[in-house]
């Protein structure tokens, strides 16, 4: 106890010289002092007498670590490539409203594309704009060429997972020829018989022979297992018409109506026989206008755009867009109304072509057109033989009415108290009134006086092909005719084709030209299919029913960012743009090149 008392007295008895920790803390900061100054003061001078190696090392080592991101750089552009990539949205702007998904009521471009994306046919048009089987695997045909038998994919299936038959495919066909169903494909079936021999056979019947009716397997087939129950009548009005079961690329996920405009999204499906997309969704938006697809053009809401004619490079973003332009077989035509009190005169119908230079009718559109003198395109009908239409000559034109009677006065040509006057309708298009104006100008000039009809076709109050087209209220119709990946153009120029229901719009009646057409279409044979076609061409051209102006071109903008159309790509129709749409993408991915 004493030993503890007196180690905690000694704890006590401990304290602080001041003057001694002076000492102590002077004598550390003078040992400091020495050597910063012997280690870092006295050796400035030596790094500054190096400063120069130092630089230099430095920039050394800064050109290796540049050759080497230089060098990894050009391993990358060597050895990679930029690929699609799976994913993402595509949205396309169209041309008209979407009130029906039922591919046998699709009558606007809108609808038309969305039934592209959403059923499949039993052939459809390749790159090459040759017919190749999509539902159908092969054809065979019989020894009357009458009897087609085709073979359906096993592997087909409706989005619904369904397995899809020849039983969905005579449904269809026979829902089409039923007049309940009020469909505009009835014209074309009403002779067929169809009937499914087996799960996967289908066998089509004809009454007569017709050559180009492989063309015409083309068409969308329909759920059986869904429709059937449904009275025909009642077709268009059900609900399947807005929510639809089909067996394309792409299934519907939501038709969504906007303020200004519909959108069909779509989604890849994934029971598509042909692959899966690499696209995960497809929207389709319906415009009512081309103003209003340049404005969702210029604010990004979509991805591309079709169906707009004439478009210049003043009106799209090119550093965020292209355009292309893909002629398509159609042919625009100045169609004379052969009824027309005026035009029943043939020397009036050869003087209006004499006076209408096309190459200066094609020169004024916005975009270059393909020539199209003839009621065929010359690739369809070659050789030796085709007739060609006489070189325009506004003089020789004037000749042949003053030789006519049909006298110059203030500017207008009259015969007694007739005067030579003539009402040109159209539909409102940017092309189609520029060609107008140009044509109808080159008229003028000879004497005619002209008055013309463009029509909005967008506007409901019109109604188009009732108040114009069957009532074929017009001397001359500016119109485009869409002649197909087969020459048969029966349903424009024979005269059976007369009246409202018929295409027959210049009223056009000749028996030559009649046998030529119908020979034509009832043999397979090419080479003599090609001689009744230049029988039938040699005397469009003597009877001047209408003036060819051009062959139009699919127009389509879009984004530069994104791979979708391919402009190498023959097109019979527009719409044929998607014979490669499971390789369209949006995105994008770095990949090792293959040797």
């Amino acid at each position: 106890m004493a030993d503890e008392k007196r180690g905690w007295q000694q704890f006590r008895e401990l304290s602080f010289d001041k003057k001694k920790l002076s000492r102590r803390v002077k004598k550390a900061e003078g040992a400091t002092t020495r050597h910063a100054h012997k280690f870092i003061v006295t050796r400035l001078d030596n790094i500054r007498s190096v400063r120069r190696h130092i630089i230099s090392w430095l920039l050394l080592v800064g050109v290796m670590i540049v050759a080497v991101g230089a060098q990894y750089f050009w391993f990358q552009q060597s050895y990679q490539t930029v690929a699609a990539a799976r994913g993402g949205t595509y949205a396309e702007a169209s041309l008209g409203p979407i009130e029906t998904l039922n591919p046998l009521y699709a009558s606007s471009s809108s609808e038309i594309v969305a039934s592209r994306l959403l059923f499949s046919s039993l052939y459809n048009y390749d790159s090459t704009g040759y017919l190749h089987g999509d539902l159908a695997e092969n054809m065979q045909v019989d020894k009357t060429k009458t009897i087609y038998t085709l073979k359906i994919r096993s592997d087909a299936k409706w989005t619904d997972g369904t397995r899809l038959t020849a039983g969905d495919v005579a449904f269809t066909v026979n829902l089409i020829k039923n007049p309940e169903t009020r469909s505009a494909l009835r014209v074309n079936w009403q002779d067929v018989t169809v009937k499914a021999l087996d799960d996967m056979t289908v066998q089509f019947k004809l009454p007569a022979v017709y050559a180009a009716f492989p063309n015409a397997l083309t068409f969308a087939v329909l759920p059986r297992h869904i429709l059937e129950t449904v009275d025909p009548g009642a077709v268009r009005e059900n609900t399947y018409s807005q929510d639809p079961i089909g067996s394309g690329p792409f299934s519907l996920r939501l038709l969504q109506s906007t303020s200004n405009h519909k959108i069909a999204h779509l989604a890849a499906s994934e029971n598509y026989y042909g692959g899966t997309p690499m696209l995960s969704r497809f929207e389709v938006h319906a415009y009512t206008s081309q103003d209003d697809i340049f404005r969702a053009l210029k604010t990004g809401e979509v991805s591309a755009a079709a169906d707009l004619t004439g478009v210049n490079s003043s009106q799209i973003d090119t550093h965020n867009y292209d355009i292309t332009a893909q002629a398509i077989n159609s042919g625009v035509y100045a169609m004379f109304n052969m009824d027309s009190l005026v035009l029943k005169d043939k020397t009036v119908r050869e003087a209006l072509r004499l006076a209408t230079d096309t190459k200066t009718v094609r020169d004024a559109l916005t975009t270059p057109v393909g020539k199209l003198d003839l009621p065929v395109l010359e690739s369809q009908v070659s050789g030796v033989g085709l007739a060609t239409v006489p070189t325009p000559n506004a003089d020789q034109a004037a000749a042949l009415l003053e030789k006519r009677g049909w006298v110059l006065k203030d500017g207008v040509r009259t015969k007694g108290a007739q005067k030579l006057q003539l009402t040109v309708a159209t539909t409102k298009n940017a092309q189609y009134e520029k060609a107008l104006e140009a044509v109808t100008g080159q008229w003028r000039k000879i004497g005619v006086a002209v008055t013309t009809n463009i029509v909005d076709t967008a506007d409901p109050s019109t109604n188009f092909v009732q108040n114009v087209l069957q009532a074929r209220n017009y001397d001359v119709l500016l119109y485009e005719l869409f002649i197909g990946a087969d020459p048969d153009v029966y349903a424009y120029w024979h005269s059976s084709q007369i009246g409202m229901r018929g295409y027959n719009f210049s009223n056009y009646a000749n028996s030559i030209s009649d046998a030529a057409l119908a020979s034509a279409r009832s043999r397979t044979e090419p080479a003599l299919r090609a001689a009744k076609y230049k029988s039938f061409v040699r005397q469009w051209v003597n009877d001047v029913p209408a003036v060819g102006l051009y062959q139009p071109v699919s127009e389509y903008v879009v984004n530069k960012h994104v791979k979708s159309v391919d402009v190498s790509n023959k097109l019979i129709s527009a719409y044929d743009r998607f014979s490669n749409v499971l390789d369209w993408s949006v995105n994008q991915k770095s990949v090792y090149k293959t040797p």
